[in-house]
């Protein structure tokens, strides 16, 4: 087994991680645009079907250089909020490129859509309600909660009982009523029952399921199937990623035969963000200490929860590369060591009891798959500088697409004076 998936991918072109490191500073995160640009393509040709389009779900990552390169490969997007909505607006998007799907949003964030040309997808009766009181008339899709969810941890369940989204499976009549009532416009219906799927009999149940809910609706313009697509966190171990085409083609079937029986003209979509972007990205960081306790080797490095919340929030696995000052590192002789962060909490832990060749301090390490949920979910927490991100290109050379926090940012959202 090749320890080494950035070697066997080219990740860091024509540089390494210390020269990296070096330039930009320490953590990092770095992206490989032909990675990126491939899972785009891989994602846009899912289902060989006309009406079939993929929507990059902008949380999973939201830098700028990657939106405009997501955009260039033909996909559309998911936002969140209207900041993922103005972004997404900066790097070219076009407003019917985009399904703004709220949850327990405000009617001026609703509005702000709106008011943009943006179609607004709502998440409860209630939701649909307000849409209709402050905008009669207008168009609307609506988020199903299909009545079962799947993921790798409850926390990214997001259908079934046990979830706050969605309106109810059974609840077809009520939404029927208050769209008569506010004479609204179903445009679309939209679901999401989980994250990081590996195989696809789940989600095309959940699509048969989203598909004769869909018949009960004339005229929708579209139908989102959500997302989830997982990849393989745990390459070092021999897991194999999504068979795609066999799915796709799966898929395809269906949606054909429904829109054949329903309405030729429907467009349909899924929700991909983590198959995008989690493969193009690894985050490198820097060993500054080493400990014994308990009979536990600790590995202390500048990877804390700030950085990368995945592992503390959901226990998730990422790869770890190791990356030892002119020499490679030799995976034939590991040690059993835990790597932990640099922040004040016993739980700031990247990796428990993993098997990996001798870290010595001033060793890089590399995290495997850290473009997805990221640097979008790191924070300032213990007062930490968030980190530069930089892009490999094409031809293998490197640029930086957001710079490093400074000591400066800590004070700059403060009233001055104050």
């Amino acid at each position: 087994m090749d320890h080494y998936y950035t070697k066997k991918t080219n990740f860091y072109g024509n540089t390494d991680p210390h020269e990296l490191i070096e330039q930009y500073g320490s953590p990092l995160y770095v992206y490989n645009e032909n990675i990126l640009r491939q899972r785009c393509r891989d994602m846009a040709d899912f289902i060989p079907c006309a009406n079939y389009t993929a929507n990059y779900s902008t949380k999973a990552n939201a830098n700028l250089e990657l939106l405009r390169i997501i955009r260039e490969e033909g996909l559309h997007a998911d936002a969140m909020s209207p900041g993922e909505i103005y972004v997404l607006l900066a790097a070219g998007f076009l407003p019917e490129q985009i399904l703004y799907i709220g949850n327990n949003v405000s009617i001026e964030e609703m509005m702000y859509a709106v008011n943009l040309g943006i179609t607004v997808s709502v998440d409860s009766l209630s939701q649909l309600e307000t849409f209709g009181r402050h905008n009669p008339g207008g168009n609307v899709a609506v988020r199903i909660n299909p009545g079962f969810g799947i993921g790798h941890h409850e926390n990214v369940v997001t259908g079934g009982k046990k979830t706050k989204f969605g309106i109810n499976c059974n609840r077809i009549n009520d939404i029927k009523a208050l769209i008569k009532e506010y004479d609204l416009n179903l445009v679309g219906i939209n679901q999401h029952i989980g994250s990081l799927f590996m195989e696809g009999e789940p989600y095309i149940q959940s699509i048969r399921m989203l598909l004769d809910i869909a018949a009960h609706f004339e005229g929708l313009r579209f139908i989102d199937m959500g997302g989830g697509f997982g990849i393989p966190y745990q390459k070092q171990l021999g897991e194999k990623p999504l068979e795609l085409e066999l799915f796709g083609r799966q898929v395809a079937e269906l949606l054909n035969d429904w829109a054949s029986r329903y309405n030729p003209g429907v467009q349909f979509m899924s929700e991909p963000g983590r198959y995008v972007v989690a493969e193009c990205g690894v985050l490198l960081g820097t060993v500054h200490a080493r400990k014994e306790n308990g009979g536990i080797n600790y590995v202390g490095t500048d990877l804390g929860f700030n950085v990368l919340a995945r592992p503390v929030m959901y226990d998730a696995w990422h790869d770890i590369e190791v990356y030892q000052k002119n020499k490679q590192a030799d995976y034939s002789k590991p040690e059993t060591v835990t790597i932990v962060g640099n922040i004040c909490e016993s739980g700031d832990i990247i990796a428990h009891s993993r098997q990996l060749p001798h870290i010595g301090i001033g060793d890089i390490l590399g995290v495997m798959d850290a473009g997805a949920y990221g640097y979008s979910m790191s924070s300032n927490y213990n007062n930490r500088l968030r980190p530069a991100e930089v892009m490999i290109q094409r031809d293998g050379t490197h640029k930086l697409i957001r710079r490093r926090d400074t000591l400066e940012d800590m004070l700059r959202t403060f009233p001055s004076g104050e």
